[in-house]
């Protein structure tokens, strides 16, 4: 039987499904000569290298816009918007 290769490529996305060291997800995730994003260190696909200026600037977007939904954003228009009935006409010609 042949053995299943643990990482490689796969249509030009990486995968790795060796067991994850410490190590090697520190690494992994702080590699400061690439990229925005760098190879997962387990799983399939790429993540954020926390070394670039850019992942943090994303990081900060993503956790705004999270806490914006959460504390209802402009929620006050939306409720009276959803509260009023709206009326329907039918025009039959």
């Amino acid at each position: 039987m042949v053995d299943k290769p643990e990482s490689g490529e796969l249509f030009g996305i990486p995968y790795n499904f060796e067991r994850p060291s410490i190590g090697r997800l520190l690494s992994s995730y702080w590699q400061p000569g690439e990229g925005m994003v760098v190879k997962k260190p387990f799983g399939i696909g790429y993540t954020l290298n926390l070394a670039s200026w850019r992942s943090w600037v994303v990081l900060a977007v993503a956790g705004a816009l999270l806490y914006q939904e959460r504390a209802g954003g402009s929620g006050a228009e939306e409720s009276d918007a959803e509260d009023e009935p709206v009326e329907v006409i039918v025009d039959d010609d």
